[in-house]
């Protein structure tokens, strides 16, 4: 006999700017972002007709903020369903302490599993390949082995970013190389539904034209990127600011998706 499919009808999910959609443009949604997330409720909302989606993700939020501010949020919604990504903003930090991060992770992954839902958490990606973000594989994967002893000890399941070898693809990425490109978060929706065994009607748009691999072409790009995504973000360091400092959650209370 087949196992039968989940159905959920409250998934609210929590994060920073992966599950908030950014790199995913829809000016039609709230933010101004579509994203894995609102995909994955789309197709969770064809199985329920009672359905509600909130989505508490807010870009540039640290692990303790996410934690502090969407955690108690999300209980108190009542959801069957959890999604929670949290710590790529720490990776970034000059010096972070994993032990002491992953451990007020583990109680927020406990208080989410004690309402009875479904909790989903992510591991790391794995940056190897990349020149700058290269430089952060030894925290990440650290990280991801304390991740799954959270999963374990608190029967979530894990969506494991580490292994999906298609994200080595440029174009999966939006410009700034750190957000999902659509296609990028398209291809998140399918992941997201596999682990937790919910059939789908989701499809990945084509990648498009192969980048330029030339020596000087790959220069032009570094220099623009470095222009456009690596001094903004080392001024809002210096400044003690965050790209969601103005931003809000963009669907704080379970509503339908259309």
């Amino acid at each position: 006999m087949m196992p039968q499919e989940s159905v959920f009808h409250r998934y609210v999910a929590l994060g920073d700017s992966f599950t908030e959609g950014v790199g995913d443009p829809d000016a039609t949604r709230p933010n101004g972002l579509r994203g894995w997330a609102d995909r994955v409720a789309e197709e969770l909302a064809q199985r329920s007709a009672d359905f509600g989606y909130a989505n508490l993700a807010i870009r540039g939020r640290l692990m303790v903020p996410i934690i502090e501010e969407q955690v108690d949020a999300a209980v108190a919604l009542e959801p069957d369903l959890v999604t929670i990504y949290a710590g790529g903003n720490d990776f970034m930090r000059p010096t972070i302490d994993l032990d002491a991060l992953v451990e007020r992770y583990d109680d927020a992954i406990g208080k989410l599993a004690a309402t009875g839902a479904t909790v989903l958490m992510w591991t790391a990606y794995d940056t190897g390949w990349a020149a700058l973000f290269g430089k952060l594989r030894g925290r990440s994967a650290i990280y991801n082995e304390l991740i799954r002893e959270v999963a374990d000890r608190h029967g979530a399941k894990i969506v494991d970013f580490w292994r999906f070898g298609e994200y080595r693809d440029l174009r999966m990425w939006d410009w700034d190389r750190l957000h999902m490109s659509t296609v990028g978060h398209q291809n998140m929706a399918i992941r997201v539904l596999e682990t937790l065994g919910v059939e789908h009607h989701i499809t990945v748009d084509p990648l498009g034209p192969d980048l330029p691999t030339d020596r000087a072409a790959r220069l032009r790009a570094d220099l623009l990127w470095t222009k456009r995504f690596v001094l903004p973000w080392i001024g809002r360091r210096i400044r003690g600011t965050s790209s969601g400092d103005d931003v809000v959650a963009k669907r704080p209370t379970l509503a339908p998706i259309r």
